[in-house]
């Protein structure tokens, strides 16, 4: 007899005990029954909600005592978002096709589903605490960014140049029922809309800078680099855990997952995870510490100077996603500080960098 497969638990009163005892013994790793549960919310995200879930067992078991469920968000306007970029499908794929074959740290998956749709999905992890989160608005150590650039090398260095990627079309594509054009004749709107709403908080650096980023769009999507391999595309502070006792740094939140220039999440991550003192001081150890990272792993045809080149037109990303993510996810006071926060250094770094070139049509 063919068993019927497990509902999708989406929310977090849906996560019952029934549920989790089917979830855990489908994952085998539980012969017993999960008899109560302690749900609490957990993570800062604000394109999908998380929880983590403490569990009560029938009998001694060598079960999680606790797991982190991810779920699509509560909020209309993030969930409608996660829908049209194809953020739900592209992180139950990433957990599910290929994951296991990266030597990047995330947390071990023990359930994942995705409906059709794309609306509806679940993700069961491993609770890596004791790790706790970085804080995208206060900013990194330098030793921390170390860190962080390290275990990048581990997601981009296995799949560099491996043009079999092409065959994840949720990996390559962009939006449900759209493409990047049209997303691209988007953009200029929600720079504007941007400006409006954080008209006294949007210095001369900050305007200088989208101003140019969202006026070159066309120059910015013509000159993707290559080879590519498997990028996160939201490498930040908030999406890292750091673990207090080892030198090991745990990624998670894989919507953006996608395909294309290594460099650009390096940038992404130095522009935004350093304050501009440290990162001016630190840029250029921390971009040939990622080129001799690679070329450690096997990367031999990949010149210092190209990765230059790719880091500083990929340090436009954060001026992308800053402005994008804000006006189109829930809009809460933290997420206010910190897309801000993004704006202004990722607006210093491409000046620094002098990118404005790299990317003019």
């Amino acid at each position: 007899m063919t068993e019927t497969p497990l509902a999708i638990a989406d929310a977090p009163d849906r996560l019952t005990p029934e549920w989790l005892t089917a979830a855990l013994r489908g994952a085998g790793v539980l012969d017993g029954t999960v008899v109560d549960t302690s749900i609490t919310p957990v993570g800062t995200g604000q394109m999908c909600d998380s929880v983590r879930i403490a569990l009560t067992y029938d009998s001694d078991t060598g079960a999680p005592s606790t797991l982190v469920a991810k779920l699509p968000a509560a909020d209309e306007t993030s969930r409608a978002t996660a829908v049209a970029l194809r953020n739900y499908e592209k992180e139950v794929r990433f957990y599910q096709e290929l994951a296991p074959a990266l030597d990047v740290r995330t947390p071990h998956v023990f359930h994942a589903a995705l409906d059709p749709s794309l609306s509806s999905f679940v993700l069961l992890l491993e609770d890596l605490a004791p790790a706790t989160v970085g804080d995208q608005i206060s900013g990194c150590t330098v030793a921390e960014a170390h860190r962080a650039i390290a275990e990048l090398t581990r997601l981009h260095a296995p799949r560099w140049g491996d043009t079999s990627l092409d065959q994840f079309t949720w990996l390559v594509g962009t939006t449900s029922g759209g493409d990047g054009a049209s997303v691209s004749s988007v953009l200029p709107l929600l720079w504007a809309g941007f400006q409006q709403r954080y008209d006294d908080r949007v210095d001369a650096t900050m305007r200088a800078a989208g101003d140019h980023f969202f006026g070159n769009l066309a120059g910015w999507t013509a000159q993707r680099s290559t080879p590519r391999t498997i990028t996160h595309g939201d490498y930040r502070l908030d999406n890292l855990l750091f673990h207090p006792d080892r030198d090991e740094v745990a990624v998670v939140d894989w919507q953006t997952c996608g395909l294309g220039s290594g460099a650009a999440d390096a940038a992404y991550f130095v522009g935004a995870g350093l304050i501009p003192d440290d990162r001016r001081a630190h840029e250029d150890a921390l971009v040939h510490e990622y080129h001799a990272r690679l070329a450690d792993a096997g990367v031999n045809d990949y010149t210092l100077d190209d990765c230059w080149t790719d880091y500083r037109r990929g340090a436009w990303s954060g001026v992308l996603m800053a402005v994008g993510a804000a006006m189109m996810v829930e809009r809460t006071d933290r997420g206010d500080e910190m897309f801000l926060t993004m704006l202004e250094r990722h607006a210093h770094q491409t000046a620094d960098l002098d990118a404005a070139t790299l990317i003019e049509g």
